[in-house]
């Protein structure tokens, strides 16, 4: 349960889990914990869960993106770079515009809390599915 007053929301681990919309990601995802600012505030994000072999389609924020990975192994890719490892008590930054995906490894799951500013209403411009081809780990 959400506990609020005027200056302070609290969101226990794990509220409200949802699937992972199919339109936005690949695999097995739990999104929970889902939360956004109050009054003028722009910040949001949620924790993420994917199950080995799951992903994000590729995607931009206009303002950038900070992931910290609180359980698992597993990847992060901007376009036309390699593929990352990033691992339990890893912060991964994704500057603003970058087109990028990230996911679990194909053995491993992988948890992480997804934090991100608005602009203009919008934190997120979801792209294209990430291919099997694409989708190959680090070299």
């Amino acid at each position: 349960m959400v506990q609020s007053s005027d200056t302070i929301q609290v969101t226990p681990a794990g509220q409200s889990p949802a699937a992972g919309p199919a339109n936005y990601f690949t695999g097995s995802v739990s999104v929970a914990s889902a939360f956004k600012g109050t009054g003028g505030a722009r910040l949001g994000g949620a924790t993420v869960t994917f199950q080995p072999g799951a992903r994000t389609n590729w995607h931009t924020h206009p303002v950038g993106q900070l992931l910290i990975v609180t359980a698992g192994q597993g990847w992060v890719q901007a376009e036309g770079e390699a593929v990352q490892a990033m691992a339990t008590g890893d912060t991964v930054w994704i500057a603003p515009g970058v087109k990028h995906w990230h996911g679990a490894t194909g053995t491993s799951g992988m948890t992480h809390a997804a934090i991100a500013e608005a602009e203009d209403g919008a934190s997120v411009d979801w792209l294209e599915p990430v291919t099997d081809d694409q989708y190959a780990g680090p070299a």
